[in-house]
């Protein structure tokens, strides 16, 4: 997704963005990756693992997987059904486990045990979305390539008026990408998912009211939800 590509956004949908970015910071100084890991591959295996489940789910699950396989080169050759069994409570755990062997033997065989720091390289990795990427990119490299988008970003998304799409990932990020400066990227999927994960819930009337909701109450969906319920 270059730049060029981006759709055009005006002034004042920049300077809103802008706004709604500031204050986030306000209520999260220290945006950060959720998943355990300690190096590179650890987080490429850690966020292939979190697709369909929970990142403290996954944080249980990696320090034994990680003692026992530490590196591409262990790993593609570990038996499918230790990593089946070592990955089961992650869900889908099959498939995760034969991702987590071919990844692992293409970064070995491929790409010298190293996993690579572009994002068409990661794109060839078994399990490996773009969601992948922008998260390893992002938060391993300090690459800001793109926005990860997920349910707590695209409901965010949507209640702010950043986008109109509601479950097109590709466009939301690109929406997303043309609204906010570069090198936040990274941060803004960190500050979304941490105000999702909080007051700005999937259930609109579990999720308190809160200052940032209340300041755009115009393109909040939830604080016009709330206000309706008054209403009634």
């Amino acid at each position: 997704m270059s730049k060029q590509k981006l759709p055009r956004k005006t002034k004042k949908q920049k300077e809103r963005a802008q706004q709604i970015l500031n204050e986030l910071y306000t209520y999260y100084p220290n945006p950060e990756c959720e998943l355990d890991h300690r190096n590179p591959f650890e987080l490429l295996i850690a966020t292939i693992l979190s697709a369909q489940c929970t990142d403290v789910r996954v944080n249980k699950v990696t320090p034994k997987l990680f003692e026992l396989y530490p590196t591409p080169e262990l790993m593609k050759d570990a038996p499918i059904e230790d990593l089946e069994e070592l990955v089961r409570t992650t869900g889908f755990f099959r498939n995760k486990a034969k991702s987590l062997k071919e990844t692992s033997t293409i970064l070995a065989e491929e790409f010298d045990g190293k996993v690579p720091q572009n994002m068409d390289d990661l794109l060839k990795l078994r399990g490996a979305a773009r969601k992948t990427a922008n998260v390893v990119l992002g938060n391993a490299f300090g690459i800001n390539a793109g926005v990860v988008v997920d349910t707590h970003v695209k409901r965010f998304s949507n209640r702010f008026g950043l986008t109109k799409h509601k479950s097109n990932t590709d466009k939301i990020e690109r929406d997303l990408m043309a609204l906010f400066p570069q090198e936040n990227w990274t941060d803004l999927s960190h500050l979304m998912i941490h105000h999702g994960r909080g007051p700005c819930k999937a259930r609109i009337s579990s999720a308190p009211d809160h200052p940032l909701c209340e300041n755009y109450g115009i393109n909040c969906e939830c604080q016009k939800m709330r206000d309706k319920e008054k209403e009634s």
